[in-house]
């Protein structure tokens, strides 16, 4: 089994603080095809923003993660039990959940052993789905520098595990029975100030930082404020690719 990357173990207050939550129409689309809502598990739950979520309709969610940093600053709901365990071995008895997520954490796992895992938890007929969100945009001229920040700066520090994202979700194995997800986005309104914190909660960023010893910020810092104006704030899009099914 190959060893589960923790890129999220330092920065846990600036992942909750600066991190979009996946928007509403995820969970429409979850609680739509979901066919109980009973139990649910919110795997690489990270501060447990879509477990809150699901905790408003679930009568118990179970979330785990492998940072107990980022556990640490996770959302308290009364029905929410935080574990700290790898996706790919709990300790959940057999057909335990009506419903199982990943969001933005799937490309990290081991494939092989996380569907096994999936399989052995599940209930019959369980809604297994898993998501992520894409480069984000905003104005041409301020994506203009974004899109040089990640591809000419960053880039070679991100994990190989980032070419999934990238991909829109398209190339993760999946094996369930898949159903078709409506096209969404995640909109935020950022002030600069909001989009740096964003930018340094990149695990190539802090790939970057370890590796050279300085903030990559600064190499764009100056022409991301000429792209970005006197607008006090802009509007951010994120595109989300879910990848959703029903677990046999």
């Amino acid at each position: 089994m190959q060893q589960t990357i923790d890129n999220f173990s330092t920065g846990g207050q600036d992942y909750a603080l600066y991190r979009p939550e996946s928007p509403s129409e995820v969970f429409d689309f979850l609680y739509a095809n979901a066919k109980k809502f009973d139990t649910a598990w919110d795997c690489g739950t990270g501060n447990g923003q879509v477990a809150a979520k699901l905790a408003e309709r679930f009568k118990t969610v179970y979330a785990t993660d492998i940072s107990e940093d980022q556990l640490k600053h996770a959302q308290q709901r009364a029905n929410i039990i935080y574990r700290r365990e790898r996706a790919e071995q709990t300790s959940f008895p057999d057909h335990s959940f009506d419903l199982i997520t990943v969001a933005q954490a799937i490309h990290w796992f081991d494939f092989d052993a996380f569907y096994k895992e999936v399989r052995r938890v599940a209930k019959p007929g369980a809604l297994f789905a898993a998501w992520t969100y894409s480069l984000l945009k905003l104005t041409p001229a301020v994506d203009k520098v974004i899109n040089h920040f990640y591809l000419d700066i960053t880039h070679p520090y991100w994990d190989k595990q980032r070419d999934y994202v990238d991909a829109k979700y398209q190339t993760i194995p999946f094996p369930f029975n898949e159903i078709k997800a409506p096209e969404i986005q995640i909109v935020k309104s950022y002030a600069l100030e909001q989009l740096i914190g964003y930018l340094r909660t990149w695990s190539g960023v802090r790939h970057y930082m370890e590796k050279q010893k300085s903030d990559p910020i600064g190499l764009i810092l100056h022409d991301l404020k000429q792209a970005w104006g006197t607008a006090e704030k802009l509007e951010v899009r994120w595109p989300v690719h879910v990848r959703a099914g029903f677990v046999s």
